[in-house]
């Protein structure tokens, strides 16, 4: 299921940690992170669903 969460999370970013940790801080730090920049979002992405 990981790598699925990952293949998400590059292709949009809130998504993968939407499946992961649902609609929370994280989420929603996830959402401008990626409209401040589509890499920093996918880095917090993988990160939320690595560490998990």
């Amino acid at each position: 299921m990981d790598i699925i969460r990952i293949v998400a999370a590059i292709i949009l970013p809130p998504l993968g940690v939407f499946l992961q940790v649902g609609i929370g801080k994280q989420f929603w730090l996830n959402i401008l992170l990626t409209i401040l920049g589509y890499v920093p979002g996918i880095v917090h992405a993988v990160w939320i669903i690595a560490r998990r």
